[in-house]
């Protein structure tokens, strides 16, 4: 039976997308001003991402200590909230749609290692969290994992299967817990009084 021979190991094939002197400029000047915990702007937070490539909506929170592996493999939408040290540990694209939260100490890895070959070939799936979503506090999202809209993995989940939308899902390996319904806000029960003045006045 073969073992292990790590001494054999080859990425040649994988790209980084980016030169070396981009990947050491990210690593060496971007990633320290990006994780700078006295700095206390988000606004300035995103323009370091954009600098790097990342594609960053406007209202997007950062918070300090995050850890962004390649930049310019990132997408942030409008709203989305990102904690503080979480690890967005991207060698391929990581995709975050609008008014998601990712919660402090999150790890999103789309990098893993095939266990049946001897030489730990390299393996590499994106991550897509769609409008929505909710990632708890220290919750590991695997490579190839999509949350669904509105889906969330519950703190310390452990989410080796996509999540469909509206449904939590907790534990190692995460599994479905519930639905994920939203309370009824005020202006959604006042809606259908507003709909009714609004034909009376028309009649």
């Amino acid at each position: 039976m073969p073992l292990p021979d790590l001494s054999g190991y080859d990425n040649s094939w994988y790209s980084p997308g980016r030169s070396k002197l981009v990947r050491a400029l990210w690593l060496f000047v971007g990633l320290p001003l990006f994780r700078f915990e006295l700095l206390p702007f988000s606004s300035v937070r995103r323009l370091i991402l954009r600098c790097f490539g990342a594609r960053v909506e406007q209202s997007v929170v950062l918070k300090s200590g995050i850890r962004v592996k390649y930049p310019w493999m990132l997408s942030i939408g409008a709203n989305t909230w990102v904690g503080e040290n979480v690890w967005i540990d991207n060698l391929v694209d990581v995709t975050i749609g609008a008014n998601a939260c990712i919660s402090q100490a999150a790890h999103l890895c789309t990098g893993n290692h095939d266990w049946s070959d001897p030489l730990f070939g390299l393996l590499v799936r994106p991550i897509v969290l769609e409008d929505g979503s909710w990632i708890g506090t220290g919750a590991l999202i695997c490579p190839g994992v999509s949350v669904g809209r509105c889906g969330v993995a519950a703190a310390g989940s452990v989410v080796t299967k996509s999540i469909p939308p509206f449904e939590i899902h907790s534990g190692n390996p995460a599994h479905l817990v519930k639905r994920r319904i939203f309370r009824q806000g005020v202006h959604d029960s006042l809606e259908p009084i507003v709909q009714e003045l609004s034909r009376d006045q028309h009649n």
